[in-house]
């Protein structure tokens, strides 16, 4: 890099041009999208690019603006952002990501803080299951951020199982010893911990068959395996979590559950109220419906009366 171009020029003048295409071909943060891929370009961190443009005391080096018009016409195309840079930022953590793997979303965050939420008391140790992990976003978040788990992160699909191997062999070396990945069928996997877990959680695929995500970024780059979820309803694959959770949690285990909004009822419906206790819908920070929770019981006797479930979202 060189120095002193005058303020206004340069850099700035490309995110500006690049901000106006993004606009134009309907991208939903022009902006902050131009800025993260000319900070990208220059590979300087955010903060001292930020100063820089502001100061103008940070001309581009030879190419530079060549590699931003280059990666902003890509975005144009509705290319994710996130593939292009090949990173997605996921609470603590930034993950590999690509062709292959779904983009892990700011909503999948409310899930691990439920999650967490869920976990806290257990100080002395927590096991855990991520079922369909994909990157690995969810479990490798709660290791990174309650040393007391013990994750087990399952990925079925082969494209997506690499991603899993990448982002985990990329953890610190403490949180990487304390997640195991495997290549699996969350129906049928981990039965050596069935009755041992203390926390199920998923964002499974759970898009109904007829429907098209609205973000072309979606449609068109997240794998359809990580998106639909089979059966009429979308439900056939949470159907199978469901299932598998009642398994491998310990009686008093928790399962958290990602879903779309439209799928609140049907959701809750899948947790059966003779082995689920406290069945309720949790609410994004935007408000939507989107994740179920409850937790396991014993297996109750017939005629045996199980707690009331709850069939409205949480305040």
């Amino acid at each position: 890099m060189t120095h002193g171009s005058p303020p206004g020029g340069g850099w700035r003048a490309e995110i500006d041009a690049a901000t106006a295409l993004l606009a134009s071909a309907g991208v939903a943060s022009p902006g902050a999208d131009a800025l993260a891929l000319a900070q990208a370009v220059a590979g300087i961190p955010l903060g001292r690019f930020r100063a820089a443009l502001i100061t103008g005391s940070l001309a581009p080096a030879p190419g530079e603006l060549d590699r931003l018009r280059e990666l902003a016409e890509r975005r144009a195309r509705r290319e994710p952002l996130q593939h292009i840079l090949g990173v997605a930022h996921f609470r603590a953590l930034t993950l590999a990501v690509g062709p292959g793997v779904f983009v892990p979303r700011p909503e999948t965050e409310i899930v691990v803080a439920a999650a967490l939420e869920a976990i806290a008391p257990l100080t002395d140790g927590a096991v855990v299951a991520d079922l369909c992990a994909g990157s690995g976003a969810i479990g490798f978040a709660i290791a990174d951020e309650f040393p007391a788990a013990r994750v087990w992160s399952v990925e079925l699909d082969r494209r997506a199982f690499e991603w899993t191997t990448r982002n985990h062999a990329a953890l610190d070396e403490g949180t990487m010893r304390r997640v195991t990945i495997q290549r699996g069928d969350a129906r049928t996997a981990l039965a050596p911990l069935n009755g041992t877990v203390d926390l199920v959680v998923s964002n499974p695929p759970y898009v109904p068959p007829g429907a098209i995500p609205r973000d072309e970024e979606v449609a068109k780059h997240d794998p359809a395996v990580a998106l639909y979820g089979l059966g009429p309803d979308g439900l056939a694959v949470p159907a199978g979590i469901v299932a598998a959770a009642e398994r491998l949690l310990k009686p008093g285990g928790t399962l958290v559950m990602e879903h779309a909004e439209v799928q609140a009822e049907a959701a809750r419906g899948l947790l059966d109220p003779a082995r689920w206790t406290a069945v309720r819908t949790r609410p994004d920070l935007t408000g939507r419906s989107r994740m179920v929770i409850g937790r396991r019981t014993a297996n109750l006797s017939p005629g045996a009366s199980p707690d009331e479930t709850i069939e409205e979202s949480e305040k």
